[in-house]
Parts: structure tokens; C-alpha cells; sequence
């Protein structure tokens, strides 16, 4: 698999309800790299059909450097018919991509990848435009993560959200903690699938509690630790935190540049690796810092 078109690394992935468009100034605002605006959970059934339509106007209206997402119902619903509708309807010009929840299976997502690939030639775009998010809120689907990753090409930013309550939980059966040890292994499994499968940008999530600045500050570092490059939040005052804990700072940049200076004056004269800063250096580590350099520049 290789890396779709216009795929970039997303620290922030906001959630705005489908019925509220009018908050995405407010996402803007606040500084995220995405916005999700979600037409399953935070919809009620009978106002799906006016949340749709809004949501439509406003992927046509879409012109920011925010990158847009909606999440669909779940195909495999007893209603999967209203997804697919949801799909063809939101799946135009303006658009970066589609989260699938309640993804199970790899046949889900190439079934979203077919319909995606059908869109894209209706309205002339290329192929692998519509990025596809699915998500993995079911103890199957966290189980063959590295399948769905697989599925289709435009998988992007797959990882695993986990949080209090709600479907992981109720799934899996842990007992949510805000220092978040009972998720830690699942979160580094699914993300080794992610990274294996080929999937650029993996992002976590989720942390529910709005006021609790300082935990979401140590969860989105765990998260960065384990190798993530973003998250999902479901609030504005949450994306600056988020950002800036999947932003290098001033300081290792600065590092970055000179492991790199160190490592290609070592190999200038011949040598293989270098004592930098008290520890050995070579071109693995100077290709890591590269990237690091390379990514902070793609946004």
C-alpha cells in the first residue's frame, strides 16, 4: 500500500454534531487540523435527514485549510441502506474523507472503498481522493486491525479510540482509569497493525473529560509515545492541547538539525556513526530525524 493523495499527519480530529455546521467557524477557530462532523451518534434518528442536508451544503461550502471528515451510520446496520445513502450523498469535492464506525470486518471497508471509488469517478476526481477512517469499536474489529488496514488503499489514520463508557468499553470490558493503563496494550497493538498495514498517520483517542486540561495533556503524550500522531476530541478547548502535544517543539527541531549535521559530516569522512550529545548516532537515526523535520513542514 502507498500513500494516498493529500495524506498528511492530523494532530487534532475535532467532532462537531452533523445538526450543528454552523460550529465548524469554532473548530477553525480553535485551531484543528480536521473536523469530523458526525451524522451517527451525535444525531438523533429523526434529525438525520435535516443534519444530511446541512452537512452536504456544508462539504460544498468547504473551502479552509481544515480538512473535513463526516462520519456515516455504520454500514452494517439494520438500515445499512441509510448509510450508503449518506455516502453517495456526502462524497464530493470539498470532502478529505469518511469515518466508518462499527467497522467489523474487512468486507465493510471494501464496501465503503467501492462505493468511495464510484464517487470519485462521478464527479471527476482521482483515484484515492476520499480518505477512509474506520473506526474500531467492536472487540472483532480491534482483533483484525491489521486486515481492515489492508482492505483498500485509502485507509488513513487508523488507530484505536478508547475512552469511558461507550462501545470500546462495553467491547472489550475494561474499566476506564484517566491514567489509561488498562488501554495502553490495546492502543500499542492496534497501532503496530496500523503501521504494518501501511497506514500513514495513526491516531488515537478519545478523552471525554471536557475540563481536565492536564490528563488529556498526559494522555495525548502516552499516545505520542506509543507512536501516534494524532487524536480525536470532541472539544475546541481541547484541540490547542492536542496540537501541541503532537507538534516537536523549537527544541527538538533544533536537535533534529544538528544530529543530521553531525551524522552527514561523520559520513563525509568516511565514518559510519558518531558520538552526539553523549550517545552514538547514525544514518537510522538521522533518517528518523529527517522525517521529523519532513513532517513538521507538511503542515
Amino acid at each position: 500500500m502507498s500513500s494516498e493523495p493529500g495524506r498528511v499527519p492530523l494532530r487534532s480530529l475535532l467532532f462537531v454534531p452533523g445538526s450543528r455546521t454552523d460550529w465548524l467557524a469554532k473548530a477553525e477557530a480553535a485551531g484543528a487540523d480536521a473536523a469530523i462532523l458526525d451524522l451517527e451518534d451525535a444525531v438523533p434518528d429523526d434529525g438525520k435527514a435535516a443534519a444530511l442536508d446541512a452537512v452536504t451544503r456544508a462539504v460544498d461550502r468547504a473551502t479552509s485549510r481544515m480538512r473535513l471528515f463526516i462520519r456515516i451510520n455504520a454500514l452494517d446496520r439494520a438500515a445499512g441502506w441509510q448509510a450508503a445513502d449518506e455516502l453517495r450523498a456526502v462524497a464530493r469535492p470539498g470532502l478529505y474523507g469518511i469515518v466508518l464506525p462499527k467497522v467489523a470486518h474487512a468486507d465493510d471497508v471494501r464496501a465503503a472503498d467501492r462505493m468511495l471509488a464510484w464517487c470519485e469517478r462521478h464527479h471527476g476526481l482521482p483515484d484515492g481522493h476520499f480518505a477512509l477512517v474506520p473506526l474500531l469499536e467492536t472487540a472483532r474489529g480491534l482483533r483484525e486491525a491489521y486486515a481492515i488496514g489492508r482492505a483498500a488503499d485509502r485507509v488513513a489514520h487508523l488507530g484505536a479510540l478508547t475512552g469511558p463508557g461507550g462501545d470500546v468499553e462495553r467491547a472489550v470490558g475494561y474499566r476506564w482509569s484517566p491514567d489509561g493503563d488498562e488501554t495502553r496494550d490495546l492502543r500499542a497493538r492496534v497501532l503496530l497493525d496500523a503501521r504494518a498495514a501501511d497506514c500513514p498517520h495513526p491516531v488515537a483517542g478519545l478523552w471525554t473529560d471536557i475540563a481536565d486540561l492536564e490528563g488529556l495533556r498526559r494522555f495525548a503524550g502516552q499516545n505520542r509515545a506509543l507512536g501516534y500522531e494524532g487524536m480525536a476530541v470532541i472539544h475546541p478547548s481541547h484541540v490547542p492541547v492536542v496540537n501541541a502535544a503532537f507538534s516537536p517543539g523549537p527544541d527538538e527541531l533544533a536537535r533534529c538539525a544538528r544530529l543530521i549535521a553531525a551524522v552527514e559530516e561523520a559520513q563525509a569522512r568516511g565514518a559510519g556513526a558518531v558520538r552526539f550529545e553523549g550517545r552514538m548516532v547514525d544514518e537510522a537515526m538521522a533518517a528518523t530525524a529527517r522525517h521529523t523535520l519532513a513532517q513538521q513542514g507538511g503542515r
